[in-house]
């Protein structure tokens, strides 16, 4: 009866085991150069066939006309405003978002959730109804305003206000990239370090930190991006005032709604091309310091 059970119980599972044949490697998804195929036929699609009617429709001027286009004093003059609000901008975000991403990982206290739901405010909110928001604040008459005007400061409509503006949209970039790397760290680490005698400063600078930077510097370029590209919060504040206060976006929609596409598309891929150049040069920071990492 034993050898009866274990050759029926053998018959039985038979089924469940499969042959380690051609039908065993089967993907839901499917192989590389479908996958390929399709990857680089969304790329052509989404980003390289748009980028490459804006240079197509840039290549109908001539030299001295692209020159003139891209290099007037008021196009200058905005670019000075767009890439020195963002870079500051950025640059603030990167210190205050890595403080609101370790007291939201590192410490608990009430209302914790309500306060990491906030962070994402900027996400959600259409950028109109921040710029207005802003403005009600900023303005001479506004909440905040009101007491800071009769001392000199002002801020709606100078560029003061269109730094504050892309700080608001861009901190949630950075909390965002940051936070699950903090809360992948290694405790152990941080604890080795305070019983070897390291002081809180010198685990932050050589536990911390390194292990953070990748992140950091990821965020900071996501929130640079999208602060020289930003339009709707920025010209509710800006003034757009020429040569004071006005944006490249603004001077690239100006041009359109004077039919002056040309123009439009060259000052367009100057901004490409700079943003292209930074976030080029913020990668290899990136490979950097994770090779430096690495090694160590």
């Amino acid at each position: 009866m034993s050898g009866a059970a274990s050759s029926a119980l053998s018959s039985a599972a038979a089924p469940l085991s499969r042959p380690a044949g051609r039908g065993a490697s089967k993907r839901v998804l499917p192989g590389f150069n479908i996958t390929l195929g399709f990857t680089v036929f969304y790329l052509c699609l989404i980003v390289l066939i748009p980028l490459s009617a804006l240079v197509f429709k840039t290549f109908t001027l001539d030299w001295s006309h692209f020159w003139s286009a891209v290099t007037s004093p008021r196009v200058m003059a905005s670019y000075r405003l767009t890439f020195g609000a963002s870079l500051l901008a950025a640059l603030v975000n990167l210190v205050f978002g890595l403080l609101v991403a370790w007291v939201l990982v590192r410490y608990q206290f009430p209302g914790k959730r309500i306060v990491d739901a906030l962070v994402d405010l900027p996400f959600a909110l259409p950028t109109a109804v921040a710029g207005i928001s802003l403005t009600a604040l900023l303005a001479g008459n506004g909440w905040i305003g009101q007491f800071l005007e009769p001392h000199g400061i002002k801020l709606a409509f100078t560029p003061a206000g269109i730094v504050i503006a892309l700080i608001f949209i861009g901190l949630p970039f950075v909390v965002r990239t940051v936070q699950p790397v903090l809360e992948d760290t290694e405790r152990e680490l941080e604890e080795a370090a305070s019983s070897l005698g390291a002081t809180r400063l010198q685990t932050f600078v050589k536990v911390i930190l390194p292990s953070i930077m990748p992140a950091l510097l990821t965020g900071f370029a996501m929130a640079f991006a999208r602060a020289i590209g930003e339009y709707g919060s920025v010209i509710f504040i800006a003034g757009n005032m020429p040569m004071i206060s006005e944006i490249t976006p603004l001077i690239i929609i100006g041009k359109l709604e004077q039919y002056d596409y040309a123009g439009a598309t060259a000052v367009a891929l100057v901004m490409l091309v700079i943003s292209f150049a930074m976030l080029l040069v913020i990668n290899a920071l990136q490979g950097w310091q994770r090779r430096r990492s690495g090694g160590n």
